[in-house]
């Protein structure tokens, strides 16, 4: 009897999933495979907008420790070149940070397949990476949402950067953070403006 209720249950089963087995879809060819991989894999018109910031820059930097702390300003240099064929943005960036030296680099892009802009960072005061997430206007204007660890007590926080094109020679980055009470302040402002 149980021979036979065992029996039964495994052909109902099978019975079941023969339409599952069945309804995989069609599976695409070799060459339309390719196709479809190196349209998604090159760059496009996304990717020409971020033309704007290929170059030298000499940039101003101003910062804020705490909501109404005062500023502290320093300079440094970006060079932003293009990686892979068009398909990344590189930044390399010298200057200083507390009269340390400091260097930074970044890539942003666009990925295709998610539609979304991303970007990363790492610099010289870290281990980690910072990864991120946005947007764009149509006025030239990028907007990203990151998570990144707090150095001091290594809780993961909300960074927000808004990335502005004023013109063909000159482009500003603010960066958003929390402070102490939780709430997002406005803790640093870079100003590129294209080396002569």
């Amino acid at each position: 009897m149980k021979i036979t209720r065992v029996l039964t249950l495994a052909l109902v089963a099978l019975a079941c999933a023969a339409p599952l087995v069945a309804a995989d879809p069609p599976q695409m060819d070799e060459k339309a495979m390719m196709e479809a991989m190196a349209k998604i894999a090159a760059p496009g018109a996304n990717h020409k907008k971020l033309d704007a910031f290929v170059g030298q820059w000499d940039t101003k930097i101003t910062m804020w420790m705490a909501p109404g702390a005062p500023p502290s300003t320093s300079t440094g240099k970006s060079t932003n070149s293009w990686a892979m064929g068009g398909r990344y943005l590189e930044q390399r960036f010298e200057g200083s940070f507390m009269e340390q030296p400091f260097t930074g680099l970044g890539f942003t892009g666009y990925d295709n397949v998610t539609k979304k802009w991303w970007g990363t960072w790492m610099d010289s005061m870290s281990t980690g990476i910072m990864m991120s997430e946005g947007t764009m206007e149509g006025d030239g204007t990028w907007t990203f949402n990151a998570r990144s660890a707090d150095p001091m007590s290594g809780q993961m926080m909300d960074v927000k950067e808004k990335i502005s094109i004023k013109d063909a020679d000159h482009h500003t980055m603010e960066m958003w953070m929390p402070g102490a009470d939780g709430k997002m302040f406005l803790s640093m402002v870079i100003d590129y403006a294209r080396a002569k």
